[in-house]
């Protein structure tokens, strides 16, 4: 249960993930450059690596809370949450594969600008939220015509 609740509070904030402080700009600073690049990269890796080490706790944990219990109910329960882990970890999976992504574009320095439209997504945005690749208003028409029907 600590070992849970760990997880949760530790997952709050990239930033203290990444142990990193906001990125604070300095006026006429360019935007993405290797300072900022380097920011986002750390962020990401500490990111990356503790989903990885998520995924082997959950093997593990799997493994050494596996029991037959004859009992059906508890056994459906034990499934039910093995069920659940799984669930998460196969999001995780498929979040690692969008970080590895994003930092394939830190590398080439083709990260922080929308993929639709080119604008800058801005540092605020991508420390909240690492793996956008659109500015907030092509996401929020994108939201929208996902909503009617269109997307």
């Amino acid at each position: 249960m600590q070992e849970q609740q760990k997880r949760k509070t530790s997952s709050l904030s990239l930033l203290n993930i990444a142990g990193v402080k906001p990125y604070k700009e300095k006026p006429g600073e360019e935007y993405m450059n290797k300072i900022q690049l380097q920011h986002f990269k750390t962020i990401l890796n500490a990111w990356y690596h503790q989903l990885k080490d998520e995924v082997g706790r959950t093997v593990s944990h799997m493994q050494d809370e596996a029991a037959n219990f004859p009992d059906l109910v508890d056994r459906a329960a034990q499934e039910e949450g093995f069920s659940l882990e799984l669930r998460n970890r196969d999001r995780e999976r498929k979040l690692l594969k969008k970080i590895e992504k994003v930092l394939r574009k830190v590398e080439k320095n083709d990260f922080g600008f929308c993929d639709l439209c080119g604008v800058e997504i801005g540092i605020r945005r991508l420390e909240a939220r690492p793996t956008a690749d659109m500015c907030i208003d092509c996401k929020t028409l994108a939201e929208i015509r996902e909503k009617q029907g269109m997307g």
